[in-house]
């Protein structure tokens, strides 16, 4: 898949911005506060229904302005397509061909699109969220039964913490902890099935940005020593005076370990960034792989947090890998030798192509 076409109106400071990318490798660069980020996220938040840099939406729009849009034009193997967002009132509003979206899902099908910021490291450092939305982007791309499987579950989850918070301690419980049951134990195989996909690629990557192996194991949210069913059913009263449902899959995490010693809090930032780097690049190749539909991968400030040597291993990674590639840095020099196939100057919200 690969963008043909981006138009962005009042997104963050972009004004009415128009950008014909190549479908190889794009660059973009200048000042700070100039708009090269902002750019990125609106590919990105109507890909992926959220933003890389803010929780809310309503910041998303251009002081002054009532709305904002973006629109893609995009071409996969399965033909062209439109999508497009908008955010007004609180509210956001996606399309696909001209037809409203049920759901990201609608768009996020059509356009994958990952990103490496400067805070990628946090798919590090950061909570386990972090690491299974990381997995099950991969997994919703490559198995399509997961989403249905993922939504089932959440259901049951729902219902059952719902029933313990009112009281309920009986066989009234069964039928949900047997759906979560069910459901579980597809989800834990799909994500183990991708990961160990994933493994070997994020292994070559951490080899030639880092000179050292990166370790990836699937945590499951709950202990394998019996069923998620007789778990649960053991579980209920903590559950409910916790309020939660403590296990099952969305518990689980992806253990990550370089330098033979757990990778969290146990590294610099600059090794952190370039693990997480690692494991998105690896991520990317292997749905490409998987699916023979390439992405798009956004890679905000390519030399936030690395020194020189750093930022030459990392660019040539990114020269190696399949389908579109947006970079932005501050200076044409930030990139070395690397030859784009499209550079765009970005200067107070407004988009030159230069090349």
């Amino acid at each position: 898949m690969a963008v043909r076409k981006l138009r962005v109106e009042d997104f963050r400071c972009l004004g009415e911005v128009d950008v014909d990318p190549a479908t190889g490798l794009n660059f973009f660069y200048g000042e700070n506060a100039s708009g090269k980020t902002s750019l990125l996220e609106a590919l990105f938040v109507l890909g992926r229904g959220r933003s890389f840099r803010a929780s809310r939406k309503d910041v998303l729009i251009r002081d002054g302005k009532d709305a904002a849009r973006v629109i893609v034009r995009g071409e996969g193997h399965a033909g062209t397509f439109q999508a497009g967002l908008e955010i007004s009132g609180g509210r956001a509003e996606l399309r696909v061909n001209g037809e409203p979206a049920s759901n990201v899902a609608d768009v996020a099908e059509r356009l994958p699109v990952e990103v490496i910021d400067p805070d990628v490291q946090d798919l590090v450092s950061g909570g386990p969220a972090e690491r299974r939305r990381y997995l099950d982007w991969s997994v919703f791309h490559v198995e399509p039964s997961f989403l249905g499987a993922w939504r089932r579950y959440q259901r049951a989850l729902r219902h059952r913490t719902a029933l313990l918070r009112q009281g309920a301690r009986g066989r009234e419980l069964d039928p949900w902890e047997e759906e979560m049951e069910l459901r579980a134990r597809a989800i834990d195989e799909a994500r183990q099935r991708a990961l160990a996909g994933i493994v070997p690629l994020v292994r070559d990557f951490g080899s030639s940005l880092l000179d050292a192996e990166i370790r990836l194991a699937y945590r499951a949210g709950h202990g394998e020593d019996s069923s998620l069913g007789t778990q649960l059913a053991a579980g209920r009263e903590r559950d409910a005076k916790m309020g939660q449902t403590v296990k099952g899959p969305h518990r689980a995490d992806v253990h990550v370990e370089v330098f033979d010693r757990r990778a969290r809090g146990r590294v610099s930032r600059g090794q952190q960034k370039l693990v997480a780097a690692s494991m998105i690049l690896g991520q990317h190749r292997y749905q490409a792989e998987a699916t023979g539909e390439t992405g798009v991968l956004l890679v905000d400030d390519v030399s936030a947090e690395l020194d020189r040597g750093r930022v030459g291993r990392l660019l040539e990674a990114l020269s190696s890998i399949p389908g579109q590639v947006w970079i932005t840095a501050l200076d044409r020099s930030d990139i070395g030798n690397l030859q784009p196939d499209r550079m765009f100057h970005v200067e107070q919200g407004k988009v030159t192509a230069v090349v």
